[in-house]
């Protein structure tokens, strides 16, 4: 790679690209479609490529795909990005099978799902098009994360995800450094985890679709500094514990234990981002026995502890 790069990408989704000397991303659907979230990932690669010769950034439309082009990154976020002829359909699947890594983004996470491609993946799929799947459909299982990765496959659920995916994706190929370029130009204050909630509970359009579901959740919201089990949750809803999984895991993809665990962590994350309560009152509060037991589950889930983030908030704000 470039002179420059600083990161080093153990442990990165985009791994097999370590020690390359050109990265080749090709963004493929029609670019007078292009949505705002989408654009905006592409103005981000654009300006990590502008700063790094190494990164390469093209864009394709279904009747320019050259089927003997093989890419490091393609990318796709159109709902069909293959037109409906036989021969441009086939130029796609080339495409795709040719390429190192696909990254699936907003709409396209749908193509994926509904060409079978994502069977037995975790995916993250945009709560909006949830209820548009048909849950018989395949095994894969939908994600409320904003980024998923399986292998060679990356999924975005779209908007304002982009950022962290194109910020996550130029530290781990281009190196911090690029990535902190591109974060001060655009006043981010920091990089998501991939596995950060696109939301905390359902729109109603989800929940209008399963009202027991809707029922269950509101019980957990109401429920946060002495959570209930599993079956008393169930009980109270109206529906046996059996049949409350199969509803998480068909329209949250997630039990019900990891999904109330969640919403208590989320709680914590704006207690310790909106209060002064101490550690162990906000570990209390969201329904953690001891204070050991709220850090674990909240590094778990934010891939940093409650200290470390108090400490971060505390360093931004400039208090004493």
């Amino acid at each position: 790679m470039s002179t420059g790069i600083d990161a080093s990408i153990s442990g990165s989704p985009w791994g097999k690209l370590a020690g390359a000397m050109t990265v080749d991303v090709v963004m493929f659907g029609e670019p007078e479609a292009l949505p705002p979230d989408v654009a905006l990932l592409r103005q981000m690669l654009d300006l990590a490529a502008a700063a790094h010769e190494a990164l390469r950034v093209s864009c394709l439309s279904a009747t320019q795909a050259d089927p003997s082009v093989s890419c490091d990154v393609l990318i796709l976020w159109d709902r069909e990005p293959g037109a409906p002829s036989l021969l441009q359909a086939t130029r796609l699947d080339a495409l795709v099978e040719r390429a190192t890594y696909v990254i699936a983004v907003g709409a396209a996470v749908l193509w994926l799902l509904r060409t079978r491609r994502a069977n037995g993946m975790r995916v993250a799929l945009h709560w909006h098009y949830a209820a548009m799947l048909d849950p018989a459909g395949d095994d894969s299982i939908i994600s409320p994360a904003i980024i998923e990765h399986a292998g060679r496959w990356t999924t975005c659920c779209g908007g304002a995800a982009v950022i962290d995916l194109g910020l996550t994706f130029v530290r781990d190929v281009l190196g911090t450094k690029a990535a902190g370029e591109i974060q001060d130009r655009l006043c981010i204050e920091r990089i998501r985890a991939s596995s950060e909630r696109q939301r905390t509970a359902p729109q109603p359009a989800a929940s209008g679709h399963a009202p027991k579901l809707s029922e269950a959740i509101a019980l957990m919201e109401a429920n946060i500094e002495e959570p209930l089990q599993t079956e008393e949750i169930a009980r109270l809803a109206g529906v046996s514990r059996r049949q409350l999984e199969r509803l998480f895991r068909q329209h949250l993809g997630a039990v019900p234990s990891r999904y109330y665990m969640e919403i208590r962590l989320a709680r914590a994350q704006r207690l310790l981002r909106e209060s002064r309560h101490s550690l162990l009152q906000i570990a209390l509060m969201c329904g953690f026995s001891s204070g050991p037991h709220f850090s674990t589950a909240y590094r778990t889930v934010y891939g940093t502890t409650p200290r470390e983030e108090r400490q971060r908030i505390l360093r931004t704000s400039g208090a004493p």
